[in-house]
């Protein structure tokens, strides 16, 4: 087909007034506004055979792919853009595949390329749009969608609910308030009858934005022309967008490579010399040449119509987005000296929580000092539990000193390294509960840094994992000093030691003598263990908390500070600061339908 043959001589009759509506919406849904938002548009449905791709021809000037069954396999966006100074040129566009070409014969193999590879080669369907913009000094302003023929049975090759899917594509497409549906009907086929008009019915029954294109007249049986005429002036089926009648290409014609200007010229006699259908001209209910005329001033309408709503979503919308982007960080910045001063921003405000947080300054989640109290309270609690213990073996011991424990000593004498040894086992068993302190707060304490970590570097994966791998090893580094210091307070505490004065302070008094001669006497031994072991208690209760806390929590902390520091040396630092996944993608998916709400509002107030 020569890029001269199209419908040149519509062009007079789609003023320039069109074009930029037209633009608008071709321009909002190549940005990706129909991703946020239904663009008014002109959607094509009709059964199989019904001359749908003969109509898209005529308009288009170019052949599109033929056959029989199912030829539209995906939705086609035909985009059709008049420019005198142009011969003829077209791009397509597909799933992210762009390809131009100069050559109207090629149309069919681009199309037919891309619908296999987005639907698979053979007669499977796909929802996937196929965009073919065609800009030439030959076509009409016009932008329409069209969708697979309806189809009733499976043919060889399709899945068994090939029917029931391309309903859904077409429902999908032409339940949109802002969508005009193109119902292409044969006219020698029952109009009632016909599924295409059926299934705009159901979402437009009001006909309000359904328009019919009545094809194939000259194949009406004679005698049925009244019928038509009644249809076409709307006394059958009424729509308020109407009927127009046309006369494109046959199989015949086409096989005998007729033109589409030719064809044009055609249509025309036909309606002027046919009995019944001339006075559709008068009308302008007949040929090709009134429906581009009425399609585009019925999309630049619905477009004119749609726009303020529109723009009232789009702002809507943006706004939405602008504070959805506002609850997330904004990423580390592209330059490198400003990321690293970036980088540096991060860790520094991560090791003044952690600071904080070891000072008592912040709570995380629960208040720590408040758990380290309960758990000293804890360990407390069980050195006063092991006080009545205490003092029965001790009491037990002098009651039975003579028959269990006398040695060489002469009666009324007794051996201070038994009491020495009944004090250091006692003792001895409370090292178990003060390392399992030591394990309850050094849990409670890795966790908030754990928290505090994920808190701080949410949007980087591997400051994270670098930062919680460093706050396990220094907690696991910082509990083995504490438990062999914990290790070595016990060791001393098997010295039975205090100062003198101290000891008496805790004695307990019975009149004059309970510091004189008699407190050698075995009676008086479990007062004085007694006393020995309230030093021992009070020493415990303050000394394992405090080791506890400088190490697992005040120390762990500076090293950490320290070791996050220790990163601003390397030299990787787009690694370091490598987002996650999730978020740098919900974030660019923001900034996308950001950055496509925006230009469609500044596109709508422009216009």
């Amino acid at each position: 087909m020569s890029h001269d043959d199209g419908p040149r001589m519509f062009q007079d009759q789609l003023a320039e007034k069109v074009r930029p509506f037209i633009d608008l919406v071709d321009d909002m849904r190549s940005i990706g506004i129909d991703k946020e938002l239904p663009l008014p548009t002109i959607v094509v449905v009709g059964d199989q055979s019904s001359g749908k791709s003969s109509v898209l021809e005529t308009l288009s000037g170019v052949a599109l792919p033929r056959g029989t069954g199912i030829v539209t396999r995906c939705p086609l966006l035909l985009q059709l853009c008049n420019d005198r100074t142009v011969k003829w040129e077209a791009v397509i566009s597909y799933g992210g595949k762009f390809n131009e070409f100069d050559d109207p014969s090629e149309v069919v193999r681009y199309v037919e390329q891309a619908q296999n590879a987005l639907a698979g080669k053979g007669v499977g369907i796909c929802e996937d749009l196929i965009t073919l913009k065609i800009t030439s000094s030959t076509v009409c302003d016009l932008s329409l969608i069209d969708l697979p023929g309806i189809t009733r049975v499976a043919v060889k090759g399709q899945p068994d609910d090939i029917g029931a899917q391309i309903n859904h594509l077409i429902r999908k497409f032409i339940k949109e308030k802002r969508t005009i549906i193109l119902v292409v009907v044969p006219c020698n086929v029952d109009i009632a009858t016909t599924e295409a008009l059926k299934m705009a019915q159901e979402v437009d029954p009001e006909g309000t934005r359904t328009l019919a294109i009545l094809t194939k007249p000259d194949l009406i049986d004679p005698g049925a022309e009244k019928n038509v005429l009644e249809i076409v002036h709307n006394k059958v089926i009424i729509l308020n967008m109407g009927y127009v009648i046309v006369k494109c290409r046959g199989q015949k014609q086409i096989d005998e490579n007729m033109s589409i200007t030719h064809a044009i010229e055609e249509e025309l006699e036909f309606f002027r010399n046919h009995e019944h259908f001339r006075s559709l001209l008068h009308e302008e209910k007949a040929t090709t040449k009134c429906l581009a005329n009425k399609l585009s001033n019925a999309l630049v309408k619905h477009i004119k119509k749609s726009l303020p709503k529109m723009s009232k979503k789009i702002k809507e919308q943006l706004g939405e987005v602008k504070h959805l982007l506002s609850q997330i960080e904004s990423g580390s910045p592209l330059e490198p000296a400003e990321k690293r001063k970036y980088l540096i921003q991060v860790i520094t405000d991560f090791n003044d929580q952690i600071t904080q947080l070891s000072k008592g300054d912040i709570i995380v989640e629960e208040n720590l000092f408040e758990l380290m109290r309960k758990e000293f309270t804890e360990w407390m609690e069980c050195l006063k539990n092991a006080k009545s213990h205490y003092h029965e073996v001790v009491q037990q011991v002098v009651d039975e000193y003579d028959q269990k424990h006398r040695g060489s000593e002469l009666p009324g004498f007794t051996n201070y390294r038994v009491f020495q040894h009944v004090v250091q086992k006692l003792v001895a068993e409370l090292k178990n509960p003060a390392m399992m302190t030591l394990q309850k707060i050094r849990d409670m304490v890795q966790k908030q840094f754990d928290n505090l970590s994920r808190e701080s570097f949410k949007n980087y994966p591997y400051l994270h994992q670098v930062s919680k791998k460093k706050i396990e090893t220094i907690q696991e580094n910082q509990s083995t000093i504490v438990k062999e210091r914990i290790v070595e307070q016990f060791q001393m505490e098997m010295q039975v030691y205090t100062q003198d004065e101290i000891f008496n302070k805790h004695i307990p008094k019975e009149g004059e003598t309970a510091a004189g001669s008699d407190k050698d006497t075995r009676s008086k031994y479990p007062g004085l263990l007694k006393a020995y072991y309230e030093i021992v208690v009070q020493r415990l209760a303050d000394q394992v908390p405090m080791l506890i806390r400088y190490f697992i929590l005040k120390q762990s902390a500076k090293i950490v500070c320290s070791e996050m520091l220790d990163l601003l040396h390397r030299d990787d630092t787009d690694n370091i600061l490598q987002e996650d996944s999730e978020i740098g993608q919900y974030r660019a998916k923001l900034l996308a339908q950001a950055y496509r709400l925006i230009l469609a509002n500044d596109k709508i107030s422009s216009l």
